[in-house]
């Protein structure tokens, strides 16, 4: 934690683990001046981080500067993720600048490795918010209700919460109001 170089780390997966204290991890890992990479993490983490840790959120992360798949992960304090400019979906959701989100391509993200009955997508999309001059596009990796799979063929239109314009770090889907459930 003292060493390791700093980076921020996209929750991809996680489960606890099997017959042994704390939870997998499957991330996406950023460090400034190197491409982003995936990693697997195995750790213990207290019950009351757990909620800032599920799929799609954004934690940080100290990396291991001579074997780059060692890390640990760590929810920053408020501050922090206010100057690394990432939140989790909650939050993007309950006070993001509401956007039109249509889908240009879905790919499946590690659908085995999570075990839940919502897969797990990689969603490329075209933003559009009445207060931007022109759209945008971004790459998510959220959990997909099954509920919402249909909703998500190429140019379907979902309902999306953002804070900037970002690649996605600052973007999350309205599921709820996507489907009309709000």
């Amino acid at each position: 934690m003292l060493r390791g170089t700093p980076g921020s780390a996209t929750i991809l997966a996680v489960r606890p683990r099997r017959g042994e204290p704390g939870h997998a991890f499957w991330v996406r890992v950023r460090v400034a001046g190197t491409p982003p990479y995936e990693a697997r993490v195995r750790q213990w983490v207290a019950e009351r981080d757990l909620e800032w840790m599920r799929p799609g959120d954004v934690v940080g992360c100290r990396v291991d500067p001579g074997d780059w798949e060692r890390l640990m992960l760590y929810v920053p304090d408020f501050e922090e993720f206010e100057q690394a400019g990432r939140v989790g979906l909650g939050k993007i959701l309950s006070d993001g600048r509401r956007a039109e989100a249509t889908v240009l391509a879905v790919a499946p993200v590690a659908a085995e490795f999570g075990g839940h009955d919502d897969p797990l997508l990689r969603l490329d999309l075209e933003l559009r918010a009445w207060d931007e001059p022109k759209p945008w596009r971004v790459r998510v990796v959220q959990q997909v209700p099954l509920a919402a799979i249909t909703l998500i063929d190429r140019g379907g239109r979902l309902e999306a919460a953002f804070f900037t314009v970002d690649r996605g770090e600052s973007v999350a889907i309205d599921w709820c109001a996507s489907l009309g459930e709000e």
